[in-house]
């Protein structure tokens, strides 16, 4: 009874004969179910039988909160029978709902609702006998054609203790009828303990609505969650995890055959296609359903792998790459830097098989890509066929194969992109510091002709002085030798410089313009000297 809390609606698996045994109900609990029903069990055959008690009723520790289910006619019988049940569960419940002529010609099901003081008694011997204050005495009824004396019913039942009542919005002669959620809504009103609606509720919306709709205090669904157990957990429809979940829980529990299969006939009918719902309802073993799943749909563990070992290996390749360029793309690191570290041994060993490398990457990069775009236009077109109810509303199955083709697609294509591009800024740096390298040997050359070309300008200068002040052929003659050897050592610079600039044609083309400079200046100091020459000897003429 805790769970009642209030503004909580309780989420209830209803009692189905041969469905909600054990391992349906393990199912439906890992899917948010609040409580579980078991099958109804009639009460008599319980208590005669040792092997009915055996087959009917199974449960284990996690199967709780659990309410068992009794069809009885008489007091002391269900009370017995409640009585053997208690240690091993929460509650029990009267079935005064089912509308199956079997049952009624018992006296039993929906045949208690006209008679209501039988119902009360049987709910009072269960308070009365059943050695356990919190152990819940529940009914499950249909509705009256005259909801007064629906009423009437559960206002006795209330005074004899009941813990709460579910009540099926239909009578018991109707069958899918449209439920009568205001005769749900009446007796809500009418009485203080719980209402449980029950009838229609096929999604978890429904739950809200027929709660808003009512005000009752919880919902049970029968073929709601056949068709879909994950339902109270918000799924539409089965998700593959949910069937293979089955599977896993029936295998381990030891589900024969034919509920095992049953089960997944009503998963499958609403997520499966007609032709594919008649080949797997002829299959006649537990393997050749376990095959079919495997074929058909695919394993979940499949589908909950983040990636496969290539695709993970992919995945690290490519932010392998992405620190590398990052790394490579550090300001504080020179281009000539790069180049010395790339000139080491160990990279010299892997030189010789980087164009087989690259290549190799290159053609494996290119072929995952080719892979993840037939895997991505593989299941794109099979979404698109989900309006020819080809696997319609199978979201782990095809959306999750989608998305698992787009993420390969996106990191294969970064892949050979970012590959592309390491190898073109390997080059680009390598060249920038080829050419850096090239122009500080290019400066330092033009630097050291500038101050060769600034000396002999400064030589000339104080040649000329001497020349010009002078007197007598003692200076006249030292002028000349001196000029002699400024010649020579200007032919050897010259010289030097010639053979310097063959080193590169780009540095010859700017040494050649210095070189033409060079040779005008010589002939003009080679000028200026013969004019000097001349006013020398006419000098000495005129002291003759």
């Amino acid at each position: 009874m805790d769970l009642f809390e209030k503004g909580k609606v309780l989420k209830i698996c209803a009692p189905m004969v041969r469905y909600s045994k054990l391992a349906f109900r393990s199912l439906v609990r890992k899917y948010d179910c609040d409580i579980c029903f078991t099958p109804m069990i009639v009460a008599a055959d319980f208590m005669r039988s040792v092997k009915a008690r055996d087959s009917e009723f199974t449960t284990n520790e996690a199967d709780r909160p659990l309410i068992v289910q009794f069809a009885a006619s008489d007091a002391q019988t269900l009370a017995d029978a409640a009585c053997v049940v208690a240690p091993f569960s929460d509650g029990v419940d009267l079935n005064c709902g089912c509308p199956q002529r079997w049952a009624m010609s018992e006296g039993y099901g929906a045949c208690l609702i006209k008679n209501p003081e039988l119902v009360k008694d049987m709910v009072k011997q269960i308070r009365n006998q059943v050695d356990n204050p919190n152990y819940t005495a529940s009914i499950k009824i249909r509705i009256h054609t005259d909801l007064r004396r629906t009423v009437d019913l559960c206002q006795k039942a209330e005074s004899a203790g009941v813990s709460w009542i579910t009540v099926h919005g239909r009578t018991a002669d109707e069958r899918h009828q449209p439920v009568h959620y205001d005769a749900i809504k009446t007796i809500k009103d009418s009485i203080s303990v719980p209402v449980i609606a029950n009838g229609d509720i096929k999604y978890l919306r429904d739950v809200e609505f027929i709660r808003q709709l009512t005000g009752v205090d919880g919902v049970m669904a029968a073929r709601g969650l056949l068709a879909n157990p994950a339902m109270f957990a918000g799924y539409e429809d089965t998700p593959l995890e949910c069937v293979w979940d089955w599977v896993d829980i029936a295998m381990e529990q030891g589900t024969p055959f034919t509920c095992f299969h049953h089960h997944l006939i009503y998963m499958l009918e609403r997520v499966s296609s007609q032709p594919e719902r008649k080949v797997f309802n002829s299959l006649s073993s537990t393997s050749a359903v376990i095959d079919y799943l495997h074929n058909t749909y695919g394993p979940v563990q499949n589908l909950r792998k983040e990636m496969t070992l290539q695709w993970t290996a992919v995945a690290l390749f490519l932010y392998v790459e992405i620190a590398v360029l990052l790394i490579l793309c550090l300001g504080f690191i020179s281009a000539r830097r790069w180049q010395s570290i790339f000139q080491l041994n160990i990279w010299n060993s892997v030189a010789r098989l980087w164009n087989k490398v690259f290549l190799t990457m290159i053609i494996i990069l290119i072929v995952l890509f080719l892979d993840a775009v037939r895997e991505v236009r593989k299941y794109s077109s099979a979404g698109h066929d989900m309006d020819s109810k080809l696997h319609p509303n199978m979201f782990d199955h095809l959306h999750m194969k989608l998305f698992r083709a787009q993420r390969n697609l996106y990191i294969s294509g970064f892949s050979v992109f970012l590959w592309l591009v390491m190898r073109r800024v390997v080059t680009l740096i390598d060249q920038l510091a080829t050419a850096s390298g090239t122009t500080a040997s290019l400066q330092m050359q033009a630097d050291g002709a500038n101050q060769a070309a600034k000396k002999y300008m400064e030589d000339n200068e104080l040649l000329k002085q001497t020349l010009m002040e002078g007197k007598g052929t003692k200076v006249t003659a030292e002028g000349m030798e001196l000029l002699r050897k400024e010649l020579e050592a200007l032919k050897g610079e010259l010289k030097t410089s010639k053979d310097a600039l063959k080193n590169s044609e780009s540095e010859a083309e700017a040494m050649k313009r210095q070189t033409d400079g060079l040779a005008k200046e010589y002939d003009r100091l080679l000028k200026e000297h013969q004019e000097l020459q001349n006013l020398q000897d006419i000098g000495d003429k005129k002291d003759d």
